[in-house]
């Protein structure tokens, strides 16, 4: 018998809500709350053996029904919070501090049988996982919440052994201990025949005293918060030996129901369970014959493999009955091949495996964006916005992203960043060049070579059913007599249609709802209406200089280096030059070009590093040799002198070799490449732009400087015109389509309408402008198709100039749609478009004046490099395209 417990007059107190320790029982929980993690590091970790804390159990308020032995308090369980019991399941989540928690007038001392302390990553927060045991019951007189943890003043409960022994002697308690007896053996011989285990379990009647073994019985068993309480409060051992007989025998009897149940149930074989055995007595007669058939080995390791699939009970009726099917032909049947491929794969589809989602950082998710992502700072906000819902619920419906942008701005990383981030794996489609609607729904079994669509295809590959699937270049689908892959996509993306996705390959309904769908595409205006409104466009445009220098010193130049086994002791690439590739070398919106021209220099880099190792190795060998020779005459001098040789033994890691070594010679003596302006123009050429292009284009009066978008990002559009002797006629040459044709004829005619009022007659006063000549309107690079309204605005300056011979500056770039009453409207791609004249070194751009808004786009180191222009008219436009503004403008009308 063990010996009673001391309890100290104050006691931490740690609060269990709505669960209850009973003296003898063991509890596992884990502390990870600022209070908690106090209170069992100041009272067991640095206690150890010694140490004692009281368990006390709390009641939530909503609950809170005649609580007679309650203390009503208002405080904060903040020490209650997050605490698991990783045994009982119990957890502490701390209510709100106006609320008041009712704490228990009796808890039970414990002990630390175990104690281990752990550090959480990466916040480096301590937490203490603790084994406690039961001792005994203690009354809470005084109870403190002031200070880090609570703590009681209290007194013991339990009786001395003097009143122990008094007690039993009393005939009522050797009746109650009789009974209890006979009703706990009882339940542990069930217990052992069900379990198949040793007597071992009878042995605690014998050696527990019976007044613990009852507390010790109950713990163990599944009752109420209620019951609990009553059992806490059981003081009285007769008292407590009496609840303990009924909660016993009302398990016992559970026990014996539940057998019952379980006897009838296996007494009814149902006929697929006849089948099964019948099948496993002929598989044994055969193997006893010898007539063992591998090919029935196969079907069979299949049909195991069907049942462990987890298909929902539609699709394994279906199963079933193509497996009977099987069953019954031959290998060597036309079918056989077909349909048993079949079944492969609706055993290896993921029906209900899925990869578990890590719990969700978001900090760490935004550090993993910017580490792998530099700027687009909406976009990475969006990502981490969509994060953010789906952790506050996981099993929401997030909406379908699309990624619009030119090539090279990490539209395909940005979609690999969301499934680490979320945990998931990643399967990419590409969808360019796609005209088959079978490639998404997959073909007919019943032709020769059909096989599943792409999307069960991939799925299949990762063998989960929530990956995220990355639909690349949606916007590169087509459609012929073979049908129109968008529209099959439009089933995939809904969420309220591709829950019973029904690829014809598969011919039953599969789960497409979770997984997370992520599309790219150059350009969102390819993409059919009713697609696009299923999906939620970011748009991701071009970096800017800046931008594109701080990437190629943090990702590119590192990368590159990497792919052409060099580091920074072979090459180093300054900022200055990196910024003379962007400016003189590259004009793209994202960066792909940059990364060439860098691996161009690494190349060249690698060419002398190789051939300088080659000279290094022959002048090793040689220094070798050298040193052999000079060595051996010198050891026999100092010997024949009778001088000693000292001897110094170095140490040397294990694995060092004589590469090695060289290696690091070699470093030493080899200085790092330095890129200079030469090296640059020798590799890479002389540079292909330049900065006073659009200065020698625009110095002749007629030529223009537009600014358009294209699905490689925002460009400059250079606008000529000229005029020659003829009959009135306009004609446009570019490749030019219907709607930039009609600009063109709607700028003629607004600056015929507007001639007088501009002055722009001939000095004899003539009033048709194009009386006797031809107007020519030419837009360069005439291999590019051209089409759009933007450039409205940019064809009645060209005229204007022309007409006046007076020169558009050449540091203003222009877009705007023209009406025939001068009228300039709003345009989209502002944003591209500002970019692109930043790249092309102008420093002026007239938008539309309700534009305005789209500014705010626009990164604001390329704003306060660049004056903004804003026109409402054509005037205005006019008045900020020539230098010294419009003087030949007497008046205006609408």
């Amino acid at each position: 018998m063990a010996e009673p417990v001391e309890l100290p007059s104050r006691i931490g107190i740690l609060p269990f809500r709505n669960k209850v320790l009973l003296p003898g029982a063991i509890i596992r929980i884990r502390c990870t709350s600022p209070s908690s993690v106090k209170l069992v590091e100041q009272e067991l970790w640095q206690r150890e053996e010694k140490g004692l804390i009281g368990i006390l159990p709390v009641r939530d308020a909503a609950e809170t029904l005649s609580v007679g032995s309650m203390l009503t308090q208002g405080t904060d369980l903040g020490s209650s919070k997050n605490q698991t019991g990783l045994s009982d399941s119990h957890k502490l989540d701390g209510k709100s501090q106006q609320e008041p928690i009712h704490w228990h007038t009796r808890g039970v001392a414990a002990r630390a049988l175990h104690l281990s302390r752990g550090v959480e990553k990466p916040s480096g927060r301590v937490t203490y996982t603790v084994v406690l045991e039961g001792l005994c019951r203690f009354s809470v007189l005084e109870l403190s919440t002031k200070g880090t943890y609570s703590t009681a003043r209290i007194s013991p409960l339990d009786m001395t052994k003097a009143e122990m022994e008094r007690v039993e002697q009393d005939p009522d308690f050797i009746a109650l201990s009789r009974q209890f007896k006979v009703t706990a053996m009882e339940l542990i011989s069930v217990l052992e025949q069900k379990q198949k285990t040793g007597g071992r379990t009878k042995v605690l009647l014998e050696t527990v005293p019976l007044h613990k073994l009852a507390d010790i019985f109950v713990a163990s068993f599944e009752i109420s918060f209620e019951e609990q309480l009553s059992m806490l409060d059981a003081v009285d051992v007769k008292v407590r030996l009496l609840k303990a007989t009924e909660l016993v025998d009302r398990h016992l009897q559970s026990i014996r129901v539940a057998e019952k149940i379980t006897k009838k149930v296996e007494g009814q074989l149902s006929k697929s369970q006849k089948e099964y055995l019948l099948r496993q007595q002929m598989r044994a007669i055969k193997e006893e014959l010898g007539d063992n058939d591998d090919e029935d080995d196969d079907v069979a390791g299949l049909e195991r493999k069907m049942q462990s699939a987890g298909m929902p009970p539609n699709v394994w009726k279906h199963a079933q009955r193509e497996l009977r099917r099987l069953k019954k032909m031959q290998p060597q049947q036309p079918g056989y091949n077909s349909s048993r491929v079949y079944l492969e794969l609706l055993a290896d589809l993921p029906w209900q495996t899925s990869s578990e989602e890590v719990e969700m950082d978001l900090k760490a998710a935004k550090e993993r964006l910017d580490s792998d992502h530099y700027g687009l700072e909406k976009v990475k906000q969006r990502i981490i916005e969509y994060l953010a819902v789906r952790k506050l619920k996981p099993d929401a419906r997030g909406p379908v992203l699309c990624f619009v942008g030119p090539p090279g701005v990490g539209k395909t990383s940005l979609a690999s960043s969301i499934a680490a981030a979320l945990g998931r794996k990643f399967v990419r489609i590409s969808l360019g060049g796609v005209k088959d609607e079978a490639d998404i729904r997959g073909h007919r079994r019943t032709y020769i070579g059909s096989m599943p669509g792409r999307l069960i295809d991939g799925l299949k590959k990762v063998a989960v059913c929530n990956p995220v699937m990355l639909l690349d270049e949606i916007d590169k689908t087509g459609s012929d007599v073979r049908g129109d892959p968008a529209s099959a996509l439009l089933e995939v993306l809904d969420p309220e249609q591709n829950k019973t996705f029904n690829d014809h390959y598969l011919n039953v309904p599969y789960d497409l709802s979770k997984v997370i769908f992520v599309a790219t595409a150059n350009r969102a205006q390819p993409i059919p209406p009713p697609l696009l409104d299923r999906m939620e466009v970011i748009e991701l445009p071009g970096y800017t200089p800046e931008e594109k220098l701080r990437i190629a010193m943090r990702h590119l130049i590192p990368r590159v280096l990497d792919q052409h086994g060099l580091n920074s002791e072979y090459l180093k690439v300054p900022e200055a030059i990196v910024k003379v590739i962007i400016e003189r070398y590259t004009r793209e919106a994202g960066v792909r070009n940059l990364e060439r021209n860098l691996a161009a220099l690494a190349r060249a880099a690698a060419v002398r590093v190789a051939e300088q190792e080659q000279d290094r190795d022959r002048d090793r060998v040689a220094l070798n040799k050298d040193v052999q020779q000079i060595s051996s005459p010198l050891l026999e001098s100092r010997l024949a002198e009778g001088g000693g040789v000292e001897m110094e033994v170095i140490p040397m890691a294990m694995g060092v070799n004589n590469h090695e070594i060289s290696s690091a010679f070699r470093r030493v003596i080899m200085s790092p490449l330095i890129v200079d302006d030469e090296m640059l123009e020798k590799v890479l050429g002389p540079p292909k732009y330049d900065d006073k292009e659009t200065a020698e284009r625009v110095s002749t009066p007629g030529v223009c400087v537009g600014l358009v978008w294209t699905s490689f990002g925002g460009e400059v559009q250079f606008v000529e015109a000229t005029s020659m002797v003829g009959k009135g006629d306009l004609h446009l040459t570019g490749q030019l389509g219907d709607v930039i044709k009609e600009s063109a004829q709607i700028a003629l005619t607004w600056v015929r309408a507007r001639a007088a009022e501009l002055n722009l007659g001939c000095a004899q006063g003539e009033g048709n402008l194009l009386e006797g000549r031809d107007i020519h309107i030419h837009f360069p690079a005439g291999a590019v198709p051209k089409d759009g309204p933007s450039a409205g605005v940019t064809l009645v300056t060209s005229l204007v100039s022309l007409f006046s011979r007076r020169r558009v500056r050449s540091d203003t770039a222009m877009t705007g749609e023209i009406t025939l009453r001068g009228l300039v409207l709003p345009v989209g791609g502002i944003k591209d478009k500002v970019l692109a004249a930043h790249r092309n070194g102008l420093k002026r751009v007239i938008l539309p004046e309700r534009n305005l808004k789209d500014l705010v786009e626009v990164p604001p180191a390329v704003l306060a490099s660049m004056e903004i222009l804003l026109a409402k008219r054509m005037e205005d436009v006019l008045e900020h395209a020539f230098e010294g503004g419009c003087p030949w403008r007497q008046h205006s009308k609408l």
